[in-house]
């Protein structure tokens, strides 16, 4: 059963450290794109691996951002701030701590809940797995996010992580943080845009990833967080390709998440 949870979003300064298993990127990819909704447009802005930033009728949006804070220094200031776990790539409270403003809403998972400073905390709101609540008319559902493969199931284990669907008024968006093809996400139904996962040994593969987009059908959808270790980089055309090859008359969006090379 879904559990309703209301927050106000205002926090301060803070600081604070996680576990890192992928390192943030520096560098600000390039370019935007719009998306046209009933609410309104949606213009959105990757950032880097997992982090993007979502300019929406309601209010700019933040997901997982890490790294410089100078990387958003030319973007909107945060309205709303989503973590999704607290790995050192979706998570650091250094960041966060600069981020955050007075009028600035900040929910994340239960664990990262637990690790934030006590600035950060006393007014950031909390969704576990099947938890929603609502900001400024758009509803959030916290959706799980964990791995099922023998031997990454420590990277993500069942029940801790959260991805997120936003609804706005006719148009839902899925952020799936950091998970493999799990029925939760075979399960959602009218995902109008998606930011998908893909690297190993932390996530899931590309072929795993077009499978799940193949089932739950969004109209559109990034692939993203797409860099791994020792080799397991995806590659976001073979990605696109195979998405292309399936029934589903998904687009798949290319957000330049590295501009500084895979590799660099």
């Amino acid at each position: 059963m879904i559990t309703r949870r209301h927050f106000l979003g205002t926090a301060a300064a803070g600081a604070g450290a996680a576990a890192i298993t992928v390192l943030p990127y520096p560098t600000l990819a390039q370019g935007a794109d719009t998306f046209e909704t009933p609410a309104g447009p949606i213009i959105v802005h990757p950032v880097s691996h997992a982090s993007f930033v979502m300019e929406t009728p309601a209010g700019t949006i933040y997901a997982d951002p890490v790294g410089e804070p100078s990387q958003y220094e030319d973007l909107p200031p945060a309205d709303l701030i989503l973590v999704t776990h607290e790995h050192g790539d979706h998570y650091n409270a250094e960041t966060l701590t600069a981020l955050v403003d007075e009028g600035t809403a900040l929910m994340t998972n239960p664990a990262v809940h637990e690790m934030l400073p006590d600035t950060l905390k006393a007014n950031a709101g909390t969704l576990a797995n099947g938890d929603s609540t609502e900001w400024k008319g758009v509803t959030i559902d916290a959706i799980p996010a964990y791995n099922t493969t023998e031997g990454r199931t420590d990277f993500h284990p069942e029940g801790r992580d959260n991805g997120y669907v936003l609804s706005f008024d006719g148009f839902r968006v899925y952020i799936s943080g950091d998970t493999e093809d799990i029925p939760e996400m075979r399960s959602l139904e009218n995902i109008d845009l998606a930011f998908l996962c893909m690297n190993l040994p932390f996530t899931m593969d590309v072929e795993q990833a077009a499978s799940a987009v193949a089932e739950f059908q969004p109209a559109h959808v990034y692939p993203y967080h797409y860099r791994g270790r020792d080799g397991g980089t995806q590659d976001p055309e073979e990605f696109a390709q195979l998405v292309s090859e399936s029934e589903t008359e998904t687009e798949v969006k290319m957000g330049g998440w590295y501009p500084g090379g895979l590799d660099g």
